[in-house]
């Protein structure tokens, strides 16, 4: 079991959007959630697996996805696989979690379409750097017909 720092304070301005967090340990997804508590327009949601992953991407349309790379079902490889059509489209940016270092797993991933990767334990001001940058991205792309999206 990997373990994630929760003593840190925040350093970025506030983080804002939903965030999907497929993470099939509890105890990590309790860290996250404890180290984003200081955001309070961010809304966390878990999925525990990669299958339920993928099926609530499509449905509740986040703004960013947390995305474990070892789930017990399927690997976050393929999770950025069945996704990768929604990600090119700009629906959600995907940041991988993942114990391991730089590896072939999250080279596959980042070139099927994840947009940054962190390695655990993850510390406050990268995981809130890396959101702060997925969610601007988002902000930028947001389609013609979703809220605040670009009218012609």
């Amino acid at each position: 079991m990997t373990t994630l720092h929760s003593t840190e304070k925040s350093t970025l301005a506030p983080l804002q959007g939903s965030v999907l967090y497929v993470e099939d340990e509890s105890i990590n997804f309790a860290l996250v959630e404890g180290l984003l508590s200081g955001h309070p327009d961010l809304r966390l949601v878990r999925a525990q697996t990669g299958e339920e992953g993928v099926s609530r991407a499509r449905s509740e349309h986040p703004d960013a996805i947390l995305l474990d790379m070892h789930l017990p079902d399927i690997s976050g490889i393929e999770v950025v696989r069945r996704l990768s059509e929604d990600i090119a489209a700009g629906a959600f940016r995907v940041i991988l979690l993942t114990a391991d270092k730089l590896n072939i797993d999250v080279l596959k991933a980042m070139s099927l379409g994840a947009f940054e990767y962190l390695v655990k334990p993850v510390k406050l001001p990268a995981l809130e750097a890396a959101l702060g940058r997925a969610l601007a991205v988002k902000a930028k792309k947001k389609p013609k017909n979703e809220p605040g999206g670009q009218l012609s």
